[in-house]
């Protein structure tokens, strides 16, 4: 009885066509923006940033990004390890050249750099699709955990092969480097992850995003009624790739603070990605954010619970997260192929109706 839009109504297109048309919805969201940038930061200890908070965002912006290649547009990528490693090779490069220049630019250049790199390892879109154009990107990774890996001016030629972040500050607190403050590397984070929801969900309802929908839906037909595969395609792995070197540039520089390239962005990331999407929902930027927590909150889960509280061995417990998530990820594709966020609409549905479902 009470999540209903009785009474709510629209008098103009711009209310018409809101992200939340009910009221209710929009009350929610800014509730929970309040929570999360004026209560979380005052509460929060080093142990929940780092263990939940830093890699759910971090983790939320490259979903985002492979959401808005693999979702909305259908084109299907395994590299999203290597781009993630472009976006965190180039912050590095620009800290160590650039240290006057402020870190939130560092990481949008990466993103900018990386998406050109998606730009240019998406040409091959153009000619191939489906399972020839996974097996492409697949390549793409592996060429750059390689490249990073032996050209010894990405790593300034440092003898371990790592690169570490210097100490970096935004508005005199530290982001970056070894006494960072758990909330001031959230909230720096969190200012990313709300920028690049709000641009995902203003691309993929308007021109663009419609146009990726068509690719993906029949691109054939797409390109009858007008619409360009090539500015499409290249458009949605530009900015796909865009979303997730600015997550690369975060997890190393704000999250790690140190990385090797085949240990932090090999292709179990991109596979770690490429199940965030599949279980929170292809072609959703709801879906994004909960496939997210779900894979960074279920080993957060299975140790405080098997390991700490029941004394499981560690390595046990973690046999049963890869279970789990194989078994839900077979679950929602033969299930359920829009995943939880479908469900949550279903739940949201059925609310509405409640108690009178007809």
């Amino acid at each position: 009885m009470l999540y209903r839009e009785a009474g709510d109504f629209k008098t103009s297109y711009g209310d018409d066509s809101q992200t939340f048309p009910i009221k209710l919805d929009r009350w929610a969201y800014w509730a929970l923006l309040a929570v999360a940038l004026a209560v979380i930061p005052f509460i929060v200890n080093d142990y929940w940033v780092n263990a939940v908070f830093l890699p759910f965002l971090i983790y939320a912006i490259a979903a985002l990004g492979l959401n808005i290649l693999t979702g909305y547009c259908g084109q299907v990528s395994l590299g999203t390890g290597g781009f993630m490693a472009v976006g965190a090779y180039s912050c590095y490069k620009l800290m160590t050249a650039f240290p006057d220049v402020n870190i939130a630019f560092h990481v949008i250049i990466s993103g900018l750099i990386t998406a050109a790199v998606g730009m240019l390892f998406g040409l091959p879109s153009l000619r191939i699709k489906g399972f020839y154009l996974a097996v492409a990107t697949l390549a793409a990774q592996f060429f750059l955990v390689w490249l990073f890996n032996r050209v010894g001016w990405f790593y300034n030629y440092s003898a371990s092969g790592q690169i570490s972040a210097p100490e970096r500050t935004l508005m005199g607190f530290r982001i970056t480097g070894p006494e960072t403050q758990a909330w001031a590397t959230y909230l720096f984070c969190l200012v990313f992850v709300i920028a690049s929801a709000w641009i995902c969900r203003n691309l993929t309802r308007g021109s663009m995003g419609r146009k990726w929908m068509a690719i993906r839906d029949m691109d054939i037909a797409a390109e009858i009624i007008g619409v360009n595969p090539l500015r499409a395609k290249l458009s949605a792995f530009g900015i796909s790739s865009f979303f997730i070197g600015v997550s690369g540039a975060l997890f190393f520089a704000v999250y790690l603070g140190a990385v090797e390239v085949g240990e932090a962005f090999g292709i179990n990331k991109s596979f770690l990605v490429l199940f965030m999407i599949i279980i929170g929902g292809l072609g959703s930027i709801l879906g994004s954010f909960l496939g997210a927590a779900f894979m960074v909150l279920l080993p957060v889960l299975l140790k405080n619970v098997l390991v700490d509280g029941l004394g499981w061995p560690t390595d046990l417990a973690a046999h049963l997260q890869f279970m789990i998530s194989g078994g839900l990820i077979v679950l929602f594709l033969i299930a359920e192929p829009h995943g939880m966020a479908q469900l949550w609409r279903i739940t949201k549905e059925k609310l509405r109706m409640w108690p009178f479902p007809h």
